[in-house]
């Protein structure tokens, strides 16, 4: 794999966003179709009323190496800040137990700092990215397209502040166990702070801030346009750093920025011929085709798009067997290899890399 992964491309930005649309075929994605909310309200498939974790309490009696109390104990504690902080994911200013003194003084909400410069803005609002937690940052104008058809947002919402958080690499190579469970939870813990402190960071200077993680809109067209990666054959993005071992948020704002180019380097190409995901997938979600095409394998996809599309149905009742959620396609990425410490980790092993 590490062999495979020295052949990728160099980085280039380019004009435009690397993905193909069929005009007549696109149209906004309901949110009531993400295959979470199908469960509750689908009857026309399997997984309908099928709760993925049903099968957690048997996986633990059964004393299965990475499904044990400990690692559920982990994958359900890295959740925590994500589902217990609704400021996360707030489009309003967050209530604080305490207002500092100089907030009391200036009304900042009031008071708009006069951005001479979109550029230099946007230097100043990656550092802060940076510094909140996000691995990587770019900007793009909101392309409404990509708004779930039941959102809609004011107009001088123009700007889009894309961010990845990376997974802990060691925790996404013990895939499919609890223990890989828990590095997507904590990214998803990790987004909800870094989502909370840059939506007060633009307040702070007057102007809105409508933060999201996988609500509001598609998070990986949106993380295209901000120059962040490419869609892989596994339907995620593929960023230069990290494969596909983070996940994406986003705040729309009015604050000017200049947004940043799309990039290329080579994924629809590298996925052509490596296809190791789709070999890899115990659920068999994966398609093996040489080409992508723009038809879709359930209604969890959105159509109009050329692209490799994952039977987001499959991969739900490979989770409900597994007891917990599945990260084996980004594992087995050689973008993520390129990067990772280890391709694979024993449940053992990891337990005692802090040793």
């Amino acid at each position: 794999m590490k062999n495979k992964a020295r052949t990728l491309k160099k980085v280039r930005k380019v004009e435009k966003p690397p993905y193909t649309i069929d005009k007549s075929k696109l149209k906004r994605f309901s949110r009531k179709n993400v295959i979470f909310s199908r469960v509750m309200w689908d009857s026309s498939w399997k997984g309908y009323h099928q709760m993925y974790n049903e099968k957690m309490i048997n996986l633990i009696n059964e004393g299965r190496s990475g499904y044990s109390r400990v690692d559920f104990a982990l994958a359900y504690a890295s959740w925590v800040v994500h589902d217990a902080f609704e400021g996360g994911f707030s489009w309003k200013r967050i209530k604080q137990y305490r207002t500092p003194a100089a907030m009391k003084e200036l009304n900042w909400m009031k008071t708009r700092f006069k951005v001479e410069d979109p550029l230099e803005m946007s230097i100043h609002v990656k550092r802060a990215a940076k510094l909140f937690g996000a691995s990587l940052v770019g900007i793009c104008h909101l392309n409404r397209n990509w708004l779930y058809a039941e959102i809609e947002i004011p107009k001088k919402f123009k700007n889009a502040i894309v961010m990845a958080v990376e997974m802990d690499a060691d925790g996404i190579a013990t895939s499919p166990t609890a223990i890989a469970a828990a590095a997507t939870g904590a990214g998803y813990s990790k987004m909800a702070f870094t989502l909370a402190c840059m939506g007060e960071f633009i307040r702070n200077l007057g102007y809105e801030a409508i933060q999201c993680g996988n609500d509001t809109a598609l998070s990986i067209p949106l993380a295209i346009d901000a120059g962040l990666g490419e869609l892989g054959r596994n339907g995620m993005l593929i960023t230069p750093e990290y494969g596909p071992r983070v996940r994406l948020c986003k705040i729309f704002t009015d604050l000017p920025l200049q947004p940043d180019n799309p990039i290329e380097f080579g994924v629809k190409e590298f996925c052509k011929k490596c296809k190791l995901c789709a070999k890899n997938c115990e659920a068999g979600a994966i398609p093996l085709d040489d080409e992508p095409s723009f038809k879709i394998a359930c209604k969890s996809n959105n159509p109009g798009v050329l692209k490799w599309c994952v039977d987001a149905e499959k991969c739900y009742l490979y989770w409900r067997e597994n007891g917990t959620d599945c990260s084996t396609c980004i594992k087995v990425c050689p973008y993520n290899v390129a990067s990772a410490k280890k391709a694979s980790l024993s449940p053992e092993d990891f337990w005692k890399e802090s040793l």
